[in-house]
């Protein structure tokens, strides 16, 4: 085998490394309720929707019932409910709504380009 052909060869190793270490990285994300409202319902069955088509074993997932447990949302800015925070992989984003557009959703869960339908 030639040089440039092996030095290809591992290039092309490890970008397909590097995609599917990306595809396994574990998603550790809170989501941030009022109660239990029509709205909130809505989110978790959203969330839990979306998780399940996308991130299958990937992911953690725990509700947070501001009612029931406000000193877990110290420190977190939150500032509406239903809020989602995806807190891994980096970089951490916040998601404010039902969780009814999976588009919105999948761009803020960086699952999916803005661009990309």
């Amino acid at each position: 085998m030639k040089r440039a052909d092996k030095k290809q060869e591992l290039n092309n190793e490890a970008f397909e490394d590097a995609i599917t270490g990306a595809a396994k990285q574990k998603y550790l994300l809170r989501l941030y309720i009022a109660g239990s409202t029509p709205q909130s319902n809505r989110a978790v069955a959203n969330i839990k929707i979306i998780c399940e088509e996308h991130l299958k074993g990937q992911y953690e997932l725990d509700v947070v019932d501001l009612y029931d447990k406000p000193y877990l949302a110290a420190g977190e800015q939150i500032i509406a409910a239903p809020t989602l925070i995806k807190k891994l992989p980096l970089p951490l984003r916040r998601i404010i709504g039902d969780m009814s557009n999976s588009d919105r959703v999948l761009v803020g869960l960086d699952l999916r380009r803005e661009n990309q339908k």
